[in-house]
């Protein structure tokens, strides 16, 4: 099943957190795959033909032969199942408390902390920040944020769980939505999302984002 070939269908500014996260997976597993970069602004995740692909019409989703699969958690959960360790880099901890914890991470992750997702959108993490401050309802969001990280997060650690995991970077990416604006985030936590960003496979979809949005600008004449 594995001899298929995969292929990624993402946002073609590189910008969604989802698909970051879906790449990163793809990236750590040490598959070969393919890019589909699909115009989100111009609706092409609309039309009939992604429509076919993807149940939800949303970015990322994977196909792997003929199987079809969207969202990113279900992506990487996909990914473990297929691709385990230890023939395969793993995505999450072999504990199984632990594993369950990364899931529910991602999961929280997903479907909270709105008012950060709203006024911190990623174009502050791979174009350019936004002057406006944080709302009461964002401050609220980032201090929950900022208690549930600190708690999971060992002292002197550098990942959730000993060592890397998918929630770690999604993580980060919340993280990195605040702190990359230069809102207020505590040292421990601002360490922990900068050692993330250091990761091969996130650096590699962040440099593709910056070279994408240097590349828009040079052609817009700015």
């Amino acid at each position: 099943m594995t001899a298929h070939k995969f292929t990624l269908y993402i946002d073609r500014r590189f910008l969604s957190p989802y698909a970051m996260s879906a790449f990163i997976a793809l990236t750590e597993k040490g598959v070969p795959f393919e890019l589909k970069k699909v115009d989100l602004k111009g609706g092409e995740h609309l039309q009939a033909e992604y429509s076919r692909l993807s149940m939800t019409r949303r970015i990322p989703t994977l196909t792997h032969g003929t199987f079809n699969l969207a969202e990113s958690s279900a992506i990487a959960e996909y990914l473990e199942d297929i691709l385990p360790p230890p023939a395969h880099f793993p995505l999450y901890p072999q504990d199984p408390k632990h594993r369950a914890t990364a899931r529910q991470i991602q999961a929280w992750l997903r479907s909270d902390l709105m008012p950060i997702r709203e006024e911190r959108n990623t174009e502050v993490v791979f174009l350019q920040p936004v002057k406006a401050p944080l709302s009461l309802a964002a401050t609220a969001a980032a201090q929950s944020l900022f208690d549930a990280a600190q708690a999971l997060l060992p002292a002197g650690s550098t990942n959730l769980f000993g060592e890397w995991c998918i929630a770690d970077s999604d993580l980060a990416l919340m993280l990195n939505r605040l702190m990359l604006n230069g809102d207020a985030v505590p040292p421990r936590l601002t360490d922990y999302a900068a050692h993330q960003w250091q990761r091969p496979s996130v650096l590699t979809w962040v440099t593709q984002a910056q070279l994408v949005a240097a590349t828009r600008e040079a052609a817009s004449g700015g």
